[in-house]
């Protein structure tokens, strides 16, 4: 009996070192590049049959750790490189050289169908950006890249500020553009503007990009009515090591600039470890130090509400003369009521002043922007996350992204967004077929301003317009003394306003700052300052069933997602204390089938999404993808898309100094009493006809959109893609003027409150478009890509504001070498923009923009020992200074040098 224990023992004995040393089976090796020996870093190891696997490091080398015993068949791949399978029979190093290969149509993509696949055969319309892309680029920021892309429209606001948008509709803060950044919407739920520029990831952090072009609500949620795109950060797992990089350039340079040429500072750095099998982390900051365009528009500018045309005439040629980048001469009376006033106390002069006009604009002096706003553009981010492992299916993920700044932003007015802060906390599991996540976005403007307001209330601050010795007083007092003395009227009206402009304070003075802080640090409507602390949550999940599933891919997913808004009435119609909660909900669910293998896959989605303020949403899309031959596919597909009324187009209550901005809910409809004192249409009192408005409860706007599109890759070399589409939109949202009596029972309209209002545009707006880009890889890592794309508007109905904002034509073309020269070091590139002249129209101002005609390049050499690029680049080359949008700034050239360290 003993020596049967004793044998038991040493059987058990020797299982479990069997096991415990298969457990403990660890694979190292280390990936080179088969030409030109550098080391490999974030490939793909995996062990073919199994879940497990790692990457390699950002020196090449790998470390896997195996729950079972050899031999087994590790499979190795990389982008850029072709796949390689080698068996392992012992514990010994593991040394792979990969050979490269053309990456071209074989990148994956996720977002088209919210599943992997290679981007050739996406069945809708889809463009990515690499990281090797990001590395290349003469762009200083990944962002700008996204506007050479095919199709896209950029708008430029400020140095930081840039909102793309695609098949039309462009606009700063575009909220009928979805931005996704690692997985979260990226929308401030207050303020309404994508804020991935400012709070997002830095450059070296971004994994890539995807954009969808046009409507992408029925797998994206509200919103995405001209596109969506997302940014994918870099996992830690997968990219490892301390990276930075030093950009410093200057800009602000030639005559047009506005301002002396002044230095750009960029510094960024990343720390991405894996501390084992199981835990990994990364941290990430980056600062960002400018003195911003300047926004010189001094056209004469005559506004009618929130719409408006350019002039002629100057401040010394016009006496209501309001420039679209000088601010404080929005405020003007007719002189000749202050004049009646001097008859009414000298009724001498009464018979004069009878003689003169009756209507006699006159406007205050206002100031450019530049004075009124903090030229110092500054942008500090600070990132990070925490990753584990629950097994080998499982990932957990806690991460956060704060960011803080000075910027401008073009909406109804220019904004300066000084000390603008904003975080984003996420997080997340992610399963083989699953992934759920939490997070929630905290917005606080910090000591934002609107700067029309804000210099309006600095000159009634020095010298208020009203009053018996107000500043209109004292102009029609010297205005009436020089025509009577027989000057000319131009002559008398400047002589009036050197008079009533006695004392004003000069930009830059000690006085005029200390007014300027006065009213920007004061809130709304006192001052110009909104105190905005808005927050959203949000959770979502989604679940792959086709595992599952068998006859078909299934795919599931739904959310809910609440916005707290908190401005204590200097933005909302908020009170102190009283956020506004607004509730959303939605689902969806996609079939994707093989109908003929090989040949034709068809991918039907749904989604369903409820605010709590509007009937809910169904949207579908269907497509089809069409294999003729291989590497050549046919896509075809019916999309829709709808978008709920933004926040502010919900609940804004703000004084803009012409009027007051409202939101469209009944609540504020009640709130300034319209419906017992109507409000009439400003354009039918302005005819001498009163048309009475009644409230009309709003609608979601809403895109459907068909499309037909090809791609295809020829020898491996030459990609070629092409789409037509047709939309047609329906209850577009805008904005409609109108004018309230301040006495009911006064129907001379001498005495009113001037509002903006939301409204649902009648009749349907048609669009069509199409595109075709171009991608050829030449010998000795040569490349030439090239596209060329067009929107058009059609059928717009009479009296139908469309703000399409894009040009007719734009193209694109870039000549490229990767490496050149002894051992293949240096590289470079040269990029050709080009758009078409256009109209662009806003709340802001609308007018006619040139054409835009830029040359971006860059040439670099290469360390690879350390894995560092050293690049001299040029944003517009040429410095051709030139505007995207109506009141934004003027663009210039930027040159700058960088030194990237250990970049992956």
């Amino acid at each position: 009996m003993k020596l049967k224990l004793s044998c038991l023992a040493i059987m058990l004995m020797a299982l479990f070192t069997t096991i415990a040393h298969a457990q403990t089976v660890v694979i190292s090796g280390n990936i080179r590049n088969s030409v030109s020996k550098e080391v490999v870093s974030a490939v793909s190891i995996t062990v073919k049959g199994s879940s497990e696997g790692t990457f390699s490091d950002d020196k090449g080398n790998f470390r896997l750790t195996l729950s079972h015993s050899l031999p087994v068949t590790l499979v190795i791949t990389s982008i850029g490189f072709e796949s390689k399978e080698v068996e392992v029979n012992s514990s010994s190093a593991v040394n792979v050289d990969l050979v490269p290969a053309s990456a071209l149509g074989q990148e994956v993509v996720v977002s088209a169908t919210r599943t992997p696949a290679r981007i050739l055969e996406s069945p809708v319309t889809i463009e990515r950006v690499s990281n090797a892309a990001i590395r290349n680029t003469s762009a200083s920021s990944y962002y700008d890249m996204v506007g050479n892309l095919k199709g896209v429209d950029m708008v430029t606001a400020s140095l930081t500020f840039k909102t793309p948008t695609t098949r039309g509709f462009g606009a700063s803060g575009n909220t009928r553009f979805t931005q996704i950044i690692n997985g979260m919407d990226n929308q401030a739920p207050g303020l309404n503007f994508s804020v991935g520029a400012v709070i997002g990831l830095i450059e070296l952090d971004v994994d890539n990009m995807e954009l969808l072009p046009g409507a992408s609500s029925a797998l994206y949620g509200p919103g995405g009515m001209n596109g969506t795109l997302l940014v994918n950060g870099k996992n830690p797992f997968k990219y490892q090591g301390l990276s930075f990089q030093v950009k410093q350039g200057v800009m602000n340079v030639g005559q047009n600039a506005g301002r002396p040429a002044s230095p750009y500072y960029n510094w960024s750095l990343r720390w991405g470890k894996k501390v084992s099998d199981k835990f990994a982390f990364k941290i990430a900051t980056e600062l960002i130090q400018a003195k911003d365009w300047v926004a010189n528009d001094y056209r004469n500018y005559k506004r009618a509400g929130s719409t408006g045309n350019v002039a002629d005439g100057t401040r010394s040629t016009d006496p209501n003369y309001d420039g679209v980048n000088v601010y404080g001469d929005e405020t003007t009376t007719n002189l000749k009521n202050v004049l009646n006033l001097i008859g009414q106390q000298a009724p001498f002069l009464q018979g004069y002043i009878n003689t003169l006009p009756a209507n006699i604009p006159v406007s205050r002096t206002g100031y450019n922007e530049k004075d009124v706003s903090d030229p110092n553009t500054i942008n500090f981010k600070l990132s990070g996350g925490l990753y584990y492992k629950l097994g080998n299916n499982v990932e957990a993920s806690l991460s956060g992204y704060w960011g803080t700044g000075n910027t401008l932003y073009t909406g109804s007015n220019r904004y300066s967004l000084k000390n603008l802060k904003m975080g984003q906390y996420k997080l997340e599991f992610t399963g083989k077929n699953w992934f759920a996540r939490a997070y929630t976005t905290q917005e606080n403007s910090g000591e934002s301003y609107n700067l029309t307001v804000a210099t309006q209330l600095l000159n009634e601050g020095w010298k208020a317009s009203g009053g018996s010795n107000g500043w209109y007083a004292q102009y029609a007092q010297a205005y009436l003394a020089a025509k009577l003395a027989g000057r000319p009227e131009m002559e008398a009206q400047n002589a009036a306003r050197s008079v009533a402009d006695q004392g004003r304070p000069q930009p830059g003075s000690p006085r005029f700052q200390q007014l300027l802080d006065s009213v920007r640090l004061l809130p709304i409507p006192q001052g110009g300052l909104f105190l905005d602390r808005s927050d959203l949550y949000m959770v979502e999940g989604q679940y792959n069933l086709t595992d599952v599933i068998k006859f078909a891919e299934v795919l599931v997913g739904g959310n809910y997602k609440r916005y707290v808004l908190n401005s204590q009435g200097t933005l909302f119609a908020d009170k102190p204390g009283n956020p506004i909660g607004i509730n959303e909900y939605g689902a969806y669910v996609q079939i994707s089938k093989n109908i003929i293998q090989d040949f034709l896959k068809i991918t039907a989605s749904g989604r369903y999404d409820k605010n709590e303020n509007f009937d809910g949403r169904f949207t579908p899309r269907i497509t089809a993808l069409i294999k003729p031959a291989k590497d050549h596919n046919i896509r075809l597909s019916y999309q829709t898309a709808y978008r709920f009324p933004s926040t502010q187009q919900q609940w804004i209550d703000l004084d803009v100094g012409t009027g007051r901005l409202i939101g469209g809910v009944k609540d504020l409809w009640d709130k300034y009493n319209m419906s017992d004192n109507p409000v009439y249409s400003l354009e039918s009192v302005q005819a001498g006809n009163p048309q009475v408005v009644p409230y009309t409860a709003f609608k979601p706007e809403s895109v459907v959109s068909y499309e037909i599109g090809y791609k295809s890759l020829l020898a491996k070399k030459l990609l070629i893609d092409a789409y037509y589409y047709y939309s047609e939109y329906e209850n577009f949202l805008s904005r409609r003027d109108v004018v309230q009596n301040k006495n009911p029972a006064d129907m001379t309209f001498t005495d009113v409150n001037g509002f903006s209002i939301v409204v649902n545009a009648p009749g349907k707006v048609k669009a069509n478009g199409w595109g075709i880009g171009l991608e050829y890889l030449l010998p000795s890592n040569f490349s030439v890509s090239a596209n060329v794309s067009s929107d058009v508007l059609k059928d717009v109905p009479e009296n139908f504001r469309a703000e399409f904002n894009t040009p007719k034509y734009r193209s694109n073309i870039t000549v490229a070498n990767s490496g050149f020269g002894k051992a293949k070091r240096w590289g470079f590139g040269v990029t050709w923009r080009w758009q078409d002249a256009f109209f662009y129209d806003s709340d802001f101002a609308a007018g006619d923009l040139p054409a835009i005609n830029v040359v971006d390049a860059q040439i670099s050499y290469k360390f690879p020992s350390i894995h560092s690029v050293v690049k001299l680049a040029a944003n517009n080359l040429f410095n051709q200074y030139y505007r995207n949008a109506m009141g934004n700034p003027q663009v210039g050239g930027l040159y700058f040098v960088s030194f990237a360290y250990n970049i992956f």
